[in-house]
């Protein structure tokens, strides 16, 4: 299907590996042109190159969206060389593991730094250039912790997960007269070389294969292409009709009261 992308302009957070990458993968097969974060300088540079060997042109921008500053001089980059912005993809975040009660008020600071003030901190940013272009699609990488609490997922990641759903419909509100839409994507535990669940895997394969049985009925955990896949239409026009909405793609997860 073609997505009607070839005009948008897309900027992707956290785009040089994992669900990023793969998002900005499908979106270049379109004829996005990109503008893409990362911390790793290496890694952004590589995932540029593949990207432009695509044919489209990329803005790589070496950059902690968690800094204000940095967070500007990516929007700033990205609108200055590609023109526009129509796309945003808030993929980049973080967990820190630790139990409630062994928490730390800094625990929960970084946590919602990383995964919900970075991401109102983009939005407030990238609106502007969505309005002079008459529209535009804000896609938020959530994750099934943030409706479906898990016992092995730190309590303050969930709960900054629960605020990017609660976030996102209200923003598709405040928005919708700017033609602007706002979903979320929630995805169940994903797995690809040197993630955390591939480390898990390798070290802890007893546990990696019980908790795979009990809580996936597909038999195995989703792959970043999966999602990229619906991150992508959710940011087409194909998507028109799609607004404030929360899209699970989890494989049918169930309960567990495994601890990692």
């Amino acid at each position: 299907m073609d997505l009607n992308l070839s005009d948008k302009v897309a900027l992707i957070t956290g785009a040089s590996r994992g669900i990023g990458l793969h998002t900005a993968r499908v979106l270049a097969s379109e004829g996005c042109p990109l503008g893409i974060c990362g911390r790793n300088s290496d890694a952004l540079e590589v995932a540029a190159d593949e990207l432009r060997d695509r044919g489209v042109p990329v803005v790589a921008v070496q950059a902690d969206v968690t800094d204000p500053a940095d967070a500007a001089r990516l929007v700033d980059r990205t609108s200055a060389e590609l023109g526009r912005i129509d796309i945003l993809v808030n993929n980049a975040g973080g967990v820190r593991t630790s139990s409630l009660l062994e928490s730390t008020d800094e625990d929960w600071r970084w946590t919602f730094e990383t995964n919900i003030f970075q991401v109102i901190r983009l939005i407030r940013l990238v609106v502007p250039h969505m309005r002079r272009s008459g529209g535009g699609a804000i896609v938020n990488i959530g994750s099934s912790a943030g409706w479906h609490p898990k016992v092995q997922v730190a309590t303050h990641y969930s709960a900054s997960k629960a605020t990017i759903v609660y976030l996102t419909e209200r923003l598709a509100l405040d928005l919708v007269h700017e033609n602007i839409r706002v979903n979320t994507v929630s995805p169940g535990s994903t797995i690809w070389p040197d993630s955390g669940w591939d480390r898990i895997r390798q070290a802890r394969p007893e546990f990696f294969d019980a908790y795979l049985a009990e809580v996936y009925p597909m038999g195995r955990l989703g792959k970043p292409e999966e999602v990229a896949q619906v991150v992508a239409f959710l940011a087409s026009p194909r998507a028109s009709w799609i607004n404030g909405r929360n899209i699970p793609v989890d494989g049918l997860e169930q309960t567990s009261l495994r601890r990692a």
